[in-house]
C-alpha cells in the first residue's frame, strides 16, 4: 500500500494538474486567511472601543463590582463571577451526563432501535432556540425546582454556595438550562469519538478476558479521550458566550453574592441587557466587557488545543 502512495506521488504531473493544484492552494489560502482577518478584526474594534474604560478604570474593572452611569464608576467583576461559576458548574454536570449517554448509544447496552431513536432526541435537543429554552425554564424548571432549592438552603445554608434564601430566578437556575443546552454538544462529540475507536481495540481486550466495563473505561474511553475533551471544551466555549436563555433566567443582578441561590449576571447578560440605552463612558465600559469575555474565550480555546494534544493517543 505504501509503495502505490508513493508511486502515486511520484507519477508524472501534466500542465494542467499542475495549474489546478496552484489554484486550488491559493484559493484555500485566501479563504482560510479571511477568517484570521475577521477575527483580528473583531478582536481590534472591540478593543479600540474599550480603550477609553481600560486607560480609566485599569485592571480594578475587573475586581470591583459597582455599576453606576450616574457616578460613572463601574466595574465587572460579579459578571466575570458569574460567567465562570456558572459555565464550569454547568459543565461539570454536563460531562457525566454526555459521555454516560454517549457510551449507552455506541455500546450494545438496548437494541439497536432505541440507541438511534435516543441518538435522535439529543440532536433534536440542540436545534431548540435558546429563547425557546428560556421560556421554558421560566415557566417549568423554575417552579419545579423551587422545593429543592429551599432544600438545599435549608440543609446546606452554612455553605457560601447556597447561604442565601431562594426567591426566584437565580444563578443555580442559570447553570441548570446550561446543562440543557451542553449535554447534545457533549454528547454528539462523544458519541462520534466513541465510533471511531477501531474495533479490533474492543475485541483485543474482550479476547485477553476483559468484561465490558474494564474495556470502556480501560480501552475504549482512553482511545477515544482527545475527542472528548475537544467537545467538552468547545460545550465551554459556548457556555462563556451563551445570551438569552441566560439572561432570562439567572435574575440579572449586579449585587455580588457568593450564593448559587440569588440573582446574579454573566458578561453576555450584560451586554444583552444595558448595551441598547448605553451611552458615554458607558459604552466603553461594556465594550471592556466584551474584550474581557473575548480573551477568557481565547484562552480557552487555546487551553483546548493544548489538552487535546496531550491526551491524544495514537493506535
Amino acid at each position: 500500500m505504501e509503495e502505490k502512495l508513493t508511486l502515486f506521488k511520484n507519477r508524472k504531473r501534466f500542465g494542467i494538474e499542475k495549474n489546478i493544484d496552484i489554484i486550488f492552494k491559493n484559493t484555500a489560502l485566501v479563504l482560510s486567511s479571511f477568517v484570521a482577518i475577521i477575527l483580528l478584526g473583531i478582536i481590534l474594534v472591540v478593543f479600540f472601543q474599550s480603550f477609553e474604560s481600560f486607560s480609566r478604570y485599569g485592571l480594578k474593572f475587573l475586581v470591583t463590582s459597582e455599576w453606576n452611569p450616574v457616578k460613572d464608576e463601574y466595574g465587572a467583576f460579579t459578571a466575570i463571577y458569574g460567567t465562570l461559576v456558572t459555565s464550569f458548574l454547568s459543565l461539570l454536570i454536563t460531562i457525566p451526563l454526555g459521555v454516560g449517554t454517549a457510551i449507552f448509544i455506541t455500546e450494545d447496552f438496548v437494541p439497536k432501535v432505541f440507541r438511534e431513536i435516543i441518538g435522535s432526541f439529543v440532536e433534536l435537543l440542540a436545534a431548540i432556540p435558546s429563547v425557546v429554552l428560556g421560556l421554558w425554564a421560566i415557566f417549568v424548571m423554575e417552579p419545579f425546582f423551587r422545593t429543592f432549592f429551599v432544600f438545599l438552603h435549608n440543609f446546606f445554608g452554612w455553605i457560601p454556595l447556597f447561604s442565601t434564601e431562594p426567591t426566584g430566578r437565580n444563578s443555580l437556575l442559570a447553570i441548570l438550562i446550561l446543562v440543557v443546552m451542553l449535554l447534545p454538544i457533549v454528547t454528539s462529540i462523544a458519541r462520534d469519538s466513541l465510533n471511531q475507536v477501531p474495533e479490533k481495540l474492543r475485541n483485543a481486550a474482550y479476547g485477553i478476558g476483559a468484561s465490558r466495563w474494564k474495556t470502556i473505561f480501560s480501552v475504549i474511553l482512553p482511545a477515544a479521550l482527545s475527542g472528548i475533551m475537544a467537545g467538552v471544551l468547545l460545550a465551554l466555549g459556548r457556555a462563556m458566550g451563551e445570551t438569552m436563555a441566560v439572561t432570562m433566567i439567572i435574575g440579572n443582578s449586579n449585587a455580588f453574592s457568593w450564593s448559587l441561590l440569588s440573582p446574579g449576571y454573566t458578561i453576555s447578560s450584560m451586554l444583552a441587557n444595558q448595551f441598547g440605552e448605553a451611552d458615554g463612558s458607558q459604552v466603553s465600559s461594556l465594550f471592556y466587557a466584551a474584550f474581557v469575555l473575548m480573551i477568557l474565550s481565547l484562552v480557552v480555546n487555546i487551553f483546548a488545543q493544548w489538552l487535546v494534544k496531550k491526551f491524544s493517543l495514537k493506535y
